[in-house]
């Protein structure tokens, strides 16, 4: 069987061999797909024993995604622009790095969400590696506005300096409400929110986190006490990436709205 892997550090939280085997069964794939541990300074040697054995494919998590950028021989335009890959394929052109980040945000926003967002005022909190994978599939969409903001404000402003659509904000001095807002900060694993006016929300707003759990996340829960439009946490963006990188390798895109449910159960 064709053999794949998705490489992290931590790792035992991953559901990534859960929907790739769901996926492989969908869509009647001989592949076998696991979970790695990797030690923090292993990631290279790691990645060149996989391949070396006849590996296919890697996924790779937190926090290799910037040496897997490093490591692979050809990069997609996505891989680029992000400066980060989380997906590397065994091609004849040697290891191909891409990112699909940002295709599974925006399938799931646009496509199964079916939240718009042409023209419309957007927040992105956060300025680390997850938002830089979204950034340029988001700006494709061709928002009114995009606004970043960050604790540490130059790295918003070294983002934002992609566009003329896009400026950088500190959290606090955030102006105005938002159609939509994306949170890219890990903050709420830990029970947190970045510290915004409330009245960033508004009736309409429609508020999405990259996050994912159990139960609706703190700033989910921020955003239905504000009277948000709509929430929604990141279950999809994560089936809707692996779907992606399922399809490089495989040459075949798997339903993902079965495989949402699915994960969703086991939570």
């Amino acid at each position: 069987m064709d053999q794949y892997a998705v490489f992290g550090n931590p790792i035992e939280h991953s559901k990534s061999p859960m929907i790739h085997t769901a996926f492989a069964e969908q869509t009647q794939q001989a592949m076998e797909y696991k979970k790695q541990l990797v030690a923090i300074d292993g990631f290279k040697q790691a990645a060149r024993d996989f391949f070396a054995a006849g590996g296919r494919g890697l996924n790779i998590t937190v926090p290799f995604k910037l040496e897997a950028f490093e490591f692979a021989d050809v990069l997609t335009e996505r891989a680029q622009q992000a400066q980060a890959v989380n997906t590397l394929s065994l091609t004849d052109q040697g290891i191909e790095g891409d990112n699909t980040d940002g295709y599974g945000l925006i399938n799931d926003i646009t496509s199964t969400l079916n939240w718009p967002v042409h023209n419309r005022r957007v927040l992105i909190l956060g300025a680390g590696g997850a938002v830089r994978g979204i950034l340029h599939p988001l700006l494709n969409e061709r928002p009114s506005e995009v606004v970043i903001a960050n604790r540490t404000l130059s790295r918003a402003e070294e983002l934002a300096s992609i566009s003329p659509l896009v400026s950088a904000s500190e959290f606090e001095t955030l102006d105005g409400s938002f159609d939509l807002i994306i949170n890219g900060t890990s903050a709420s694993l830990a029970g947190d929110l970045p510290p915004m006016p409330n009245s960033v929300v508004n009736a309409n707003t429609q508020c999405y986190d990259m996050m994912y759990g159990q139960n609706p996340t703190v700033f989910m829960r921020w955003a239905m006490e504000l009277g948000a439009a709509q929430v929604a946490d990141g279950l999809g963006m994560l089936v809707g990436q692996a779907a992606e990188s399922f399809y490089r390798w495989r040459g075949v895109r798997p339903e993902v709205a079965p495989i949402i449910q699915q994960v969703r159960a086991k939570l």
